[in-house]
This record gives C-alpha cells, structure tokens and sequence, in this order.
C-alpha cells in the first residue's frame, strides 16, 4: 500500500492551483460528481469515464453465513454492491 494519502481537502487544492479554479468552484464540481455518481449506482447505471474507470451496481446473492461469536448458522439477505473497474489510463499511471 501507499504510505502517503490525499484527502479531499488537498485534491481540491491541487485541481485549483492546476486549472486556476477557486477552490470552491473544484469543490462544487467535485461534490456534484459524486452526488451523479451515487444517484447514477443507486438507479443501476453504469458510469464510464473512457481511460480512467468505471463505476457499477452489483448484486450478491442470499447466502448462509456464521455468526464468528456462538457459530450459529445464519442467512445472509441477498443486497447491492459497488464495483469500481480502474481504466487504461490509471493502470498506466500506477505503473
């Protein structure tokens, strides 16, 4: 794993001082990109950004499980997941 992060705070500031944006306009941007992202999964739409990545709802099947304190056998209820697929572009850029 990295040993260094970017929090949402600093991406903001990198995109500013890169594009010549305020910081609240990159932060408005950002906000209503994740805003379309979570309405876009919750309605089952899928969002690709060529290159870089795409994000989908995924199904899990009902399953039995174990509770890991008595072991007692239980049903897991069928649910909704995110997978997050990295793009060309982002493969390269780890490398």
């Amino acid at each position: 794993m990295a040993d260094k992060s970017l929090n949402k705070t600093e991406l903001v500031a990198q995109v500013a001082a890169a594009s010549g944006q305020t910081q609240s306009a990159v932060n408005e941007v950002l906000d209503a990109l994740f805003a379309t992202l979570a309405e876009s999964v919750g309605n089952d739409v899928k969002v690709t950004i060529p290159g870089w990545l795409a994000v989908e709802r995924t199904s899990r099947a009902a399953r039995a499980g174990r509770n890991p304190q008595t072991g007692e056998a239980i049903q897991i209820a069928a649910g909704h997941s995110v997978k997050i697929s990295a793009g060309s572009k982002l493969k390269a850029a780890a490398k």
